[in-house]
C-alpha cells in the first residue's frame, strides 16, 4: 500500500475521533456566539463537500436574530405536539421527556437548503437519480458537523419542523428544498453517548448487522487475511 497520500498517525486519529465523537447536540449551548472566523471555517468545510456534477446546490442561511429564533421555536412546538400524538401512552411519555431541540439556547441557527435553479453542473449525474442534489447537500451538512466537533462547536439537527411553515417564515422560494435546520454554538461538554441511546429511546446497531456481500440478501463474509511472502 502506498504511503504517499496517507495522513500521519496523529492526523488519522484526529479524523476518526471527530467522526466517532460527533454528537447531535440538544443542550448545553453557551450564550457566546461563534467567532466569525470559526463560523466561516465551518461553512467552508460544508462548501467543500462533494456534489453531483459539481453543481454545489447547498445554500446556507445564518440566523442570529432572537426574534427569528423564537419564531422558529414556535414552529417546532406546533410540529412537536403533532409528532407526539402518533405514539402509544408509554412511548409518548418517553418522547415527552426527551430533549429534542436547543433552538432557544443556541446563539445562532443555520438553515441549509437545496437550490437546483442554477445551471451549474449541467445536470450531470442526476438524470437517473434526481435526489442526488439533496444528497449532496446532506454531505455538506455532515462536513460541517464533523468540522464543528473538531472546533469544539455543538451542532443539533432539528427535524421536527413543518417544512412549508419554516420556508414561509424564512422567505425560502417554493422550488428550493429545505434539507436541514441546525442549532449551532459552543457547548459546555459533548456527551459520551448519543442522547437517544442514553435516554433509552433506541440502541445503536453493530456494524456487522448492516453489512451485506454482493447482494442484499447475502451476509457479509470477511476477506481472508493475506499470507505474507515466505510463510
Amino acid at each position: 500500500m502506498s504511503e504517499n497520500h496517507r495522513f500521519s498517525a496523529e492526523e488519522l486519529h484526529a479524523v476518526y475521533r471527530a467522526i466517532r465523537e460527533r454528537r447531535d447536540v440538544r443542550s448545553g449551548f453557551l450564550p457566546e456566539p461563534l467567532q466569525e472566523s470559526t463560523l466561516l471555517r465551518l461553512l467552508e468545510a460544508a462548501h467543500c463537500a462533494p456534489s453531483v456534477g459539481l453543481m454545489q446546490p447547498a445554500r446556507f442561511i445564518v440566523i442570529r436574530a432572537e426574534a427569528t429564533r423564537i419564531a422558529v421555536h414556535r414552529v417546532f412546538q406546533r410540529a412537536n405536539e403533532a409528532a407526539s400524538a402518533i405514539y402509544d401512552e408509554q412511548r409518548r411519555q418517553l418522547y415527552g421527556s426527551l430533549k429534542l431541540q436547543g433552538l432557544l439556547e443556541a446563539p445562532q441557527h443555520l438553515c441549509v437548503v437545496c437550490d437546483e435553479r442554477s445551471s451549474q453542473g449541467h445536470g450531470l449525474g442526476k438524470q437517473s437519480m434526481p435526489r442526488m442534489p439533496a444528497y449532496s447537500v446532506a454531505c455538506a451538512v455532515q462536513n460541517l458537523w464533523i468540522a464543528g466537533r473538531a472546533e469544539g462547536v455543538g451542532v443539533g439537527w432539528v427535524s421536527i419542523l413543518d417544512a412549508e411553515e419554516l420556508k414561509n417564515l424564512l422567505r425560502i422560494p417554493r422550488e428550493v428544498e429545505l434539507v436541514a435546520y441546525l442549532a449551532i454554538g459552543y457547548v459546555d461538554q459533548f456527551a459520551e453517548r448519543p442522547d437517544l441511546e442514553r435516554d433509552g429511546w433506541e440502541t445503536r446497531r453493530e456494524l456487522s448487522s448492516v453489512l451485506r456481500m454482493e447482494y442484499f440478501d447475502q451476509p457479509y463474509t470477511p476477506a481472508p487475511t493475506p499470507v505474507e511472502p515466505g510463510q
